[in-house]
């Protein structure tokens, strides 16, 4: 056997090179990034962290545990410019700043992003003030995020919970059901957007439609994250969507 002389290239990601820390049990994120960044442009890579089947706030307790394991997972000679830890309501509870540090115990990365501080940059990307939200969850978990809004200066006038704890369940949802709650929460008027929390409900294929149906912005976890996380990492030109959100956000 003879060694064949070989050259080194740059690796995948001409634009950039995103991780995200995706639950155990989530089965939607993943599909809604590779839809919103199509292209060659930005390099994905995943790993995953143990959930429970169930999202309860002991549940959530142990993934703070988790999360540096988790993001030791990521390819180690990636260059990111941005890592992701894809849970809304995790975020909320564990704390931004505690979630940015142990996600920076297990990988080297310019930007670590999260659902939670996407989600109030969208809304004052779009000038949102006034949001309707839309969660799975228990109510208790749900108070808890209209809490960090209010904390950040986001009014939530109104607030609906499906009530759902089986992660199973959750992404099984019919977007119908959840484009229904939408339009409650936005029944009335006074708010400036919608909010559809949580990264494993469905959300993305009826976002367009609502947007034109209530002439409002409509916001998701997975939208507002891959839109923060390119975005900062210099390539908001890779999204791909008529989403208001992406409107004037340096995409193509």
């Amino acid at each position: 056997m003879t060694d064949f002389p070989y050259d080194l290239s740059e690796a995948e990601g001409r634009a950039a090179t995103l991780g995200l820390i995706v639950l155990q049990v989530d089965e939607t994120i993943e599909q809604d990034f590779r839809r919103l960044l199509p292209g060659q442009e930005v390099a994905l890579y995943v790993t995953r962290i143990p959930s429970g089947a169930d999202l309860t706030p002991d549940t959530i307790a142990r993934m703070e545990h988790d999360l540096p394991d988790a993001a030791a997972l990521l390819p180690p000679a990636a260059r990111f410019g941005a890592v992701g830890y894809a849970c809304t309501s995790g975020t909320t509870l564990i704390g931004v700043d505690r979630v940015e540090g142990l996600v920076r115990q297990g990988c080297r990365t310019e930007r670590v992003c999260n659902p939670l501080t996407a989600t109030q940059a969208a809304l004052r990307h779009v000038g949102a003030r006034r949001i309707g939200l839309v969660s799975p969850y228990s109510a208790t978990i749900a108070a808890d995020m209209r809490k960090a809004f209010e904390a950040a200066g986001v009014e939530v006038p109104r607030a609906i919970s499906f009530g759902e704890e089986v992660e199973a369940n959750v992404a099984r949802i019919d977007p119908l059901s959840i484009a229904a709650a939408a339009r409650a929460v936005a029944d009335g008027g006074g708010i400036d957007a919608v909010f559809l929390s949580c990264t494993n409900l469905r959300t993305l294929g009826i976002i367009e439609g609502l947007e034109d149906e209530l002439g409002l912005p409509v916001i998701s976890s997975n939208l507002a994250l891959a839109w923060h996380m390119a975005t900062l990492a210099g390539a908001g030109g890779a999204l791909s969507g008529g989403y208001r959100l992406l409107q004037g956000s340096g995409r193509g």
